[in-house]
Formats: structure tokens, C-alpha cells, sequence
């Protein structure tokens, strides 16, 4: 994975991320096209397909809706990543398939417009523009799994028809 950084700071919640307005639809386009709106008007018109969002403590934060990180993954988000993220929302992110890698450290350094490299094979955060590496926990094979199938349903299914 490789893009650019677009940089939030602490306890970004889920009404942020996709704002309670637009939740009465489940169309994950029309959810992409809202993405960050209220905490960056912008967002959809700077963002390409593998940029991140990187953000500080507590990422996620707010109610338990699937929507935020379905309207992050739609819009082309290839991974957050945080100093910390509000549990619910990691399971979440999860199950959708969008990776999300807690570092204080990468979250710290990182600046908007970096260019940004998430190895997961190797378990690092690669800063090219400020030439940082930072070490990541990698996933569980388990939820490993989970992402590369691209969600829990997708890996459901696949189980399924290997059983």
C-alpha cells in the first residue's frame, strides 16, 4: 500500500467520519461521497485511491456504526492509521476489510501530503518523504485473513465454499 497522508488530530468520531445526516442510506458510494465532510470539507476532492488517513488517540471514537469505516474503505482509503482507535470501531474496520494499524509513533511524524508505505508482509510504516520506518504488530493470521478476503462476509463465504 502506497499513497499520500491526510492528517487529523485526536478523537476523531464516527459522526466526523460520516455524519449522522446521510446514515439513512447504506449505498456505500453515496456514503463515500460524504466521507470526513465535517471535519474536512475537502477531503473527497484531495483524496486518491491509496492515500491514508493518519490520525491521533482514539480514532473512531462516537457511536458503533459500520458506515465509518465503510464510507473510509469506499472512498479509497487503503489503511488508517492511528496512535490508538476506539475499539468498536476497530472491529469494525475489521470486518469490512479496511487494515487499520495503531503507531503513536508513525502517527506522530507523519505530516499531510507525506508519502506513505504500509508493508504488511514486513510489519512496517514506511515514511518516504521524512525517510522514517516504523515497526507495526502484525495481524493475527486470523485477521489477516479477514482483510485480504476483503471483509468478514467475503471470508465467510470463502470458508463456505472450501468446506
Amino acid at each position: 500500500m502506497r499513497g499520500k497522508v491526510h492528517k487529523y488530530g485526536d478523537n476523531v468520531n464516527t459522526d466526523e467520519i460520516i455524519p449522522a445526516r446521510y446514515l439513512n442510506t447504506s449505498d456505500p458510494d453515496e456514503l463515500a461521497s460524504h466521507c470526513m465532510e465535517d471535519i474536512d470539507s475537502d477531503f473527497m476532492t484531495r483524496v486518491k485511491p491509496g492515500d491514508f488517513i493518519v490520525a491521533g488517540a482514539n480514532f473512531g471514537c462516537g457511536s458503533s456504526r459500520e458506515h465509518a469505516p465503510l464510507a473510509i474503505k469506499t472512498a479509497g482509503v487503503s489503511a488508517v492509521i492511528a496512535g490508538t482507535f476506539a475499539r468498536i470501531f476497530f472491529r469494525n474496520a475489521i470486518n469490512i476489510g479496511l487494515p487499520i494499524f495503531e503507531s503513536p509513533e508513525a502517527a506522530r511524524t507523519a505530516q499531510a501530503g507525506d508519502d506513505l508505505e504500509v508493508d504488511m508482509d514486513r510489519s512496517l510504516i514506511i515514511n518516504h518523504t521524512r525517510k522514517t520506518e516504523h515497526s507495526i504488530a502484525p495481524y493475527p493470521p486470523e485477521m489477516r485473513q479477514i482483510i485480504d478476503a476483503g471483509g468478514l462476509m467475503n471470508f465467510v463465504k470463502t470458508q463456505l465454499k472450501t468446506d
